[in-house]
């Protein structure tokens, strides 16, 4: 069954130029793999024409810094090497997307163009002036979720249990295998620029205080490597050990997955297929499936999903009613970031974002509910998550991280709990709790050591 049209949004209707059709490559930065750039090749095959690669580099985007760019630039210099042995041009294209791509449209008469599926507020608002300032014909396609989340639920799910029957009922037809992108057959008068990461680093002009991190490569073939590691090293142990960050059977895809340089279908069928015990493989698919399709549900549905507002009305209301609460500390954002509070635990977890741009999902958990409870309302404590969580983790500005972040702190996607001072009935975690899942100490130990935990 060709699932491809099913992955498609016609979003705006135009004119078709008599030039090269454009893929805009934005979230799914990959040549393999990528529902994305097969539609965008598949249109330009039906209309016999060139197809050539965009992205357009803002260095301005919110809570951005070196690290992220560095990852993200090292990892297009080798799409751009891939895509030219195709024949298909890759153009980067400096500066904000409503002034470039629409110029880079006129200039080469662009067909039609391809774009990502993308809930970020900021990616939204780009392609919305891009449209404007267009006459083309404009296609959307997720090649980012395994069920397309538009195809998964016209609403904002209330949690996990309602969409994971929704998603589900759709596995069968969407989770298959992927057609190989094509040598492509008609070669463009254009030629692509490529990528030199390391000239475009030095350039840019952005916040350059965090560094990149070198334990992880960045690319499509290192994500591919990770993952068979994962599969073959850790997975077996997932059902029972994920929640330990000292075990480390985490699979360290998350960036990989935020850059789109590997495919989330891809992983879940190399998981699905891997000789691992069931219920390990069950336990991931539920988080890599589940938890992500409904973190770009929420995303898509709440236009404020990193604010206070977005939160059920159970939640605002508790925390509503325990403003007044005193707090048993009151750290400033610049002590947060600094790791220097009271708790040992939750400074080795900063400690180990801030270094390594990861830290463990179990703690990033405790890490975000211990801000609720040491800042002076619930407005200033997800202001504070988020920049910390953009700032430093290499898988920053994704809807994971919003969403993780509107869970702990706003209920989001949970249930009132037992009534308590700051939390109210949101869910509270405590250092004891996470002292009777794993050893603290050598966790806080392998942290301060650097071996990351």
């Amino acid at each position: 069954m060709n699932v491809l049209p099913q992955r498609v949004e016609y979003i705006r209707e135009g004119r078709p130029g008599r030039g090269p059709v454009a893929y805009w490559m934005s979230r799914d930065q990959r040549s393999a793999d990528n529902w994305a750039l097969l539609f965008a090749q598949e249109t330009a095959i039906a209309h016999t024409l060139p197809l050539v690669v965009v992205f357009c580099l803002s260095d301005s985007f919110p809570g951005a810094t070196l690290r992220q760019y560095g990852f993200m630039l090292r990892g297009l210099e080798k799409v751009s090497r891939s895509l030219g042995a195709l024949s298909i041009p890759f153009f980067l294209l400096p500066g904000e997307p409503a002034d470039t791509l629409p110029a880079f449209i006129k200039g080469h008469d662009i067909s039609f163009l391809v774009a990502d599926f993308d809930p970020h507020r900021v990616k939204r608002q780009w392609k919305e002036a891009v449209i404007r300032r267009t006459k083309v014909p404009v296609y959307e396609v997720d090649a980012h979720n395994i069920v397309p989340c538009r195809a998964a639920s016209d609403k904002c799910e209330y949690g996990a249990h309602t969409i994971r029957r929704k998603i589900r009922r759709l596995l069968p037809v969407f989770l298959d295998d992927m057609p190989v992108l094509q040598r492509h057959p008609w070669t463009s008068e254009l030629k692509g620029d490529g990528v030199d990461a390391k000239t475009l680093l030095d350039t840019l002009r952005t916040d350059r205080s965090v560094e990149e991190v070198d334990w992880l490569t960045p690319g499509e073939d290192e994500a591919h490597i990770v993952l068979r590691s994962f599969t073959e090293e850790k997975l077996d142990r997932y059902e029972t050990d994920r929640n330990d960050p000292v075990k480390d059977c985490q699979s360290n895809l998350s960036p990989y997955l935020h850059f789109g340089q590997i495919s989330a279908q891809r992983v879940a069928l190399e998981v699905r297929d891997c000789p691992a015990p069931i219920g390990a493989k069950d336990a991931f698919l539920e988080e890599h499936i589940v938890r992500r399709e409904l973190a770009d549900n929420y995303c898509l549905h709440t236009p404020n999903y990193d604010r206070f507002e977005a939160f059920p009305e159970w939640a605002k209301k508790t925390l509503n009613d325990h403003r007044p609460d005193r707090r048993p500390y009151l750290y400033s954002l610049r002590e947060l970031e600094n790791a220097e509070t009271h708790d040992e635990l939750w400074n080795a977890a900063q400690t180990q974002m801030a270094k390594t741009g990861k830290m463990h999902g179990y703690l990033r958990m405790y890490w975000a509910k211990k801000i609720l409870e040491w800042t002076a309302s619930p407005e200033e404590a997800i202001s504070a998550a988020v920049c910390l969580n953009d700032r430093y983790e290499l898988d920053g500005r994704d809807p994971n991280g919003y969403t993780g972040i509107a869970w702990s702190i706003g209920g989001v996607h949970d249930r009132p709990w037992g009534e308590r001072n700051v939390f109210g009935k949101i869910r509270y975690m405590s250092y004891n709790g996470c002292a009777s899942k794993f050893s603290v100490k050598r966790y806080i130990e392998a942290v301060r050591s650097g071996t990351r935990g």
